[in-house]
């Protein structure tokens, strides 16, 4: 034996440790619940797959350690990322610093990635549900435990968990890895859906819904603004989506899950362990600014300047042209205005609402779509508890990739670039552990 690693996860992290592993020496057997590899991966940047992004750094990223993700970065960045996949085959080409694949289909990554698996002589085995990681009777071996067709059972000098986390479960991201994690004793910081869509109390959303519009959202609780992110805003009949929207949602999932961005603890690790009974629950409010480029001044000019055209319009013909017709008309209803009165006799304080409602419209917001839709699970495995080559600090000869760790990106491939880089450096490093360790 002396030198195999098996690896738990045939994702985007679990197929790059493969194959750095296998091109490194290493016996590589990769197993897959799905009846494929990747299909994950297919679903990424809406089909074309943003591979990464040429505006790299630890600011792009949420984790508890920063520092050691900015190290992991910097030892497989975005040009290691297109070197890799141009050595395997696929051009790639970047826009506005976004990478892509120069055919700007998924499916052709995924391809390439398929190919190189089977170049570099890894077993793929696939409809293979791992349930268990245990020690051998040998100190140094893992056995792994699972069942597909056929029950099954091997040993590894080394294991790489790269099972994904809770995101998108359809594609087999079920959040079966945190229970392996566990079972070697290792910690959670709790999970919430994150690049994902909000869900807010207001019912009236319904006529607005399909509308698109630029616009900067900020995230208040307990009145105290936490976030704020610029964009294109789109309304649904339920809530509001688009990326500044799920570019906040981690922030405000673990606002809603009431404080539960603290460690839930194995008794061993020396961390809090997370109390959800006592907590109280946080209101969390969205304001939205149509006119984020307007200062305050202008803006009031604006007002008195369009006041001047009241005339013989109605108040519906007054407000065309400020912003989308739906939004209008909803915010003529929520001032207490008809849309076909006359402007020039209508309340001037209820005119004036729906200029502050252009500025400052409030939603309270309830919860996010569920991890369905998520596009990455935020929480995981601490950083705490790697090494800087992202093996285990409680089990000699564990590696982590991938979602499983508590790391997770903005929108723009830093979540593909994070898979890219730790699959990386674990299958590097579970291979040149052998020598380094006299195996």
């Amino acid at each position: 034996m002396g030198n195999t690693v098996g690896i738990v996860g045939g994702g985007a992290a679990g197929m790059m440790a493969a194959i750095t592993a296998a091109r490194r020496g290493g016996k590589v057997t990769l197993f897959e619940g799905n009846d494929r590899l990747g299909k994950k991966l297919l679903s990424t940047g809406n089909g074309k797959c943003n591979l990464g992004n040429e505006r790299l750094g630890a600011a792009d990223y949420y984790t508890g350690r920063p520092d050691m993700l900015e190290a992991f970065l910097g030892r497989f960045g975005t040009a290691d990322t297109v070197s890799f996949f141009r050595s395997i085959g696929l051009m790639t080409k970047s826009r506005g610093g976004y990478l892509y694949p120069a055919c700007e289909q998924a499916a052709a990554v995924l391809d390439v990635l398929r190919y190189e698996v089977k170049a570099a002589g890894v077993e793929v085995v696939t409809d293979f549900k791992v349930e268990a990681i245990r020690r051998g009777r040998r100190a140094r071996l893992f056995q792994v435990h699972g069942k597909g067709g056929v029950c099954w059972e091997h040993s590894f000098d080394r294991v790489i968990l790269a099972c994904g986390g809770k995101a998108a479960p359809k594609t087999g991201s079920d959040g079966s890895g945190y229970g392996l994690a566990g079972q070697m004793g290792h910690s959670l910081v709790p999970t919430v859906p994150a690049l994902v869509q909000l869900r807010c109390r207001e019912e009236y959303l319904k006529a607005v819904a399909g509308v698109r519009t630029e616009a900067q959202i900020s995230v208040y609780c307990q009145g105290k603004r936490v976030a704020k992110e610029r964009g294109e805003l789109q309304l649904t009949e339920y809530g509001i989506s688009g990326i500044p929207v799920f570019q906040l949602s981690r922030t405000v999932n673990y606002i809603l899950a009431e404080g539960r961005n603290v460690l839930e603890s194995h008794p061993s690790a020396g961390h809090r362990h997370f109390d959800s009974g006592n907590a109280p629950k946080k209101d969390v409010e969205i304001v939205i600014d149509f006119f984020p480029d307007v200062t305050g001044e202008e803006f009031k000019t604006l007002y008195r300047e369009r006041m001047l055209l009241r005339g013989q319009r109605t108040v519906e013909e007054f407000f065309t042209g400020m912003l989308h017709k739906k939004l209008m008309l909803l915010f003529i209803k929520l001032a207490g205005l008809r849309p076909g009165e006359a402007a020039g006799q209508a309340d001037e304080r209820k005119l004036k609402r729906v200029f502050e409602l252009c500025r400052s419209w409030t939603l309270h917001i309830i919860g996010s779509n569920s991890y369905d839709s998520a596009q990455v699970c935020a929480g995981g495995v601490p950083l705490e508890e790697v090494t800087g080559e992202l093996e285990s600090k409680l089990v000699p000869g564990l590696y982590f990739a991938g979602e499983i760790l508590d790391v997770d990106g903005r929108c723009g491939g830093y979540n593909l670039q994070w898979a890219w880089c730790s699959g990386f450096i674990a299958g590097c490093q579970a291979a040149a552990s052998f020598a380094d360790k006299g195996n």
